[in-house]
């Protein structure tokens, strides 16, 4: 027979909201960061292609 489950409390919610929010926050600005580095040219671990090397091919 099914037994209810006992009511998780507010905090332990709550920290658990809060955990999930900073992950998401920081994976955010790692992102962010990332972009901002591909777009002044100062990233080394990114691979993609730039458009110095799209006008190479093209003439």
């Amino acid at each position: 027979m099914a037994v209810p489950k006992k009511k998780t409390s507010k905090s332990k919610r709550d920290k658990r909201k809060a955990t999930w929010k900073n992950k998401a926050a920081l994976q955010a600005q790692k992102a962010l960061s990332l972009g901002k580095s591909v777009l002044t040219g100062r990233s080394t671990g990114f691979v993609y292609p730039s458009d110095e090397d799209n006008e190479d091919e093209e003439s």
